[in-house]
């Protein structure tokens, strides 16, 4: 079961994606993370950077692997952990990789997500699991984040 409301939304600023080839797991690559905003009723800040290490599996699935960190509006940090899978018929795939705008419901996108964090007015934060439901954007992301509880 998860929290009926987002706890907060990310909004995560993208570079282009960065091609690494076809290994023997798939198709590899990186996006980095380049900033953005958390905003929500208990976690405010900005997205640090990071980056976003993918697998495009053969099936089609991109496996996702994303670190980064959050500097609340009090200046302290957070960690993530985000670990998830994109997917959706090929026509929804390629116009996601054009940049398009695509209605969410069309594709699957969830992340569990996970944190670290030394202030203890968060210290919550590290001892939840989270469910992210994401959009990707043209160079960006949102992810509603839910409490897995």
């Amino acid at each position: 079961m998860i929290s009926q409301a987002p706890i907060f939304t990310i909004h995560a600023e993208l570079a282009d994606i960065r091609h690494f080839g076809t290994t023997p797991y798939g198709e590899r690559r990186v996006v980095d993370i380049l900033g953005g905003r958390v905003e929500g009723p208990r976690l405010q800040g900005r997205i640090l950077p990071g980056a976003d290490w993918q697998i495009v599996r053969p099936d089609g699935v991109t496996d996702l692997e994303a670190r980064y960190a959050i500097e609340t509006d009090r200046g302290t940090r957070v960690l993530v952990r985000s670990d998830g899978l994109r997917h959706g018929p090929p026509e929804v795939i390629a116009a996601l990789a054009r940049g398009e705008a695509v209605e969410p419901s069309r594709y699957y996108f969830r992340t569990v997500m996970r944190f670290e964090t030394a202030d203890p007015a968060l210290a919550w934060l590290n001892r939840i699991l989270a469910l992210g439901t994401g959009a990707r954007e043209k160079l960006a992301v949102r992810l509603d984040v839910y409490e897995v509880v």
